[in-house]
């Protein structure tokens, strides 16, 4: 299936590796073009060597928490490549541990980071696409079951998927779209992060996939498919959902 990718252009946020930099990797391979961005300048740049160079990729070194970070991302889009198509918004991860052991500067570092980060990204970009557009949010399972040892996550995310819902409705008339992505266990430095805090990473993998469905970690090429997928033209009839990548593991219906 053509997924209809060719020229189109889209910026990634947090994409100097992980779910972000898969989903980049499979946007290129279908001849899409994409401007990275992560806090990390060398990281980014050397994401952006791996992608093709200029031709296919442009780096920039930026912080959703700064206010003009999503006008500059639109603003590289237009000038290197001459439009944009839409975005996949990806923030890092909040600190790990429980809603009621967070210290007030941990939810508030969190919140502008993550929640009004991602909310000013999406209202910048949406502001510039046009019909067919579209913008992908990388939330987590969280949104919809807690996990466990991630308390700020469990507070912001659902608030995130509940933002996509609000915003799919407001730009749906324009042709612009919003989804949000949920990803579960997958092998990122996130979550081998996490398995390294279990004491016994080996021990902890194992309990994990036993209780998803699949059987196994995820790999963030799977992720990185299902994103391209929604962010294409193939999926122009998406909207205001959000969709777990997490090889089951989910029990809601």
């Amino acid at each position: 299936m053509d997924l209809g990718l060719t020229d189109r252009v889209y910026v990634l946020t947090g994409a100097s590796r992980g779910l972000g930099y898969a989903t980049a990797e499979c946007l290129v391979a279908d001849g899409a073009r994409v401007v990275l961005s992560a806090r990390d300048a060398d990281a980014v740049a050397a994401a952006v060597a791996r992608l093709g160079g200029p031709e296919r990729a442009v780096a920039v070194n930026a912080d959703l928490s700064d206010p003009a970070t999503p006008q500059r991302l639109v603003d590289t889009a237009r000038e290197h490549f001459g439009r944009l198509d839409g975005a996949l918004v990806s923030v890092g991860g909040p600190p790990r541990g429980s809603a009621a052991s967070a210290t007030d500067e941990q939810w508030r570092t969190s919140f502008e980071t993550i929640f009004l980060g991602t909310v000013r990204a999406v209202r910048t970009v949406a502001a510039a696409l046009t019909d067919g557009g579209a913008i992908g949010l990388v939330l987590s399972t969280s949104a919809r079951s807690p996990v466990p040892g991630l308390g700020i996550s469990n507070g912001l995310r659902p608030g995130l998927a509940g933002v996509a819902k609000d915003v799919a409705d407001e730009y749906g008339p324009r042709g612009v779209r919003v989804v949000g992505l949920l990803p579960g266990r997958i092998l990122t430095d996130r979550n081998r992060e996490l398995l390294a805090a279990a004491g016994d990473p080996g021990l902890a993998l194992t309990e994990i996939e036993a209780g998803i469905p699949l059987r196994r970690i995820g790999d963030p090429a799977e992720f990185g498919r299902v994103a391209a997928f929604v962010l294409s033209p193939a999926a122009s009839y998406l909207t205001g959902v959000t969709i777990p990548v997490d090889g089951g593991a989910l029990r809601a219906l």
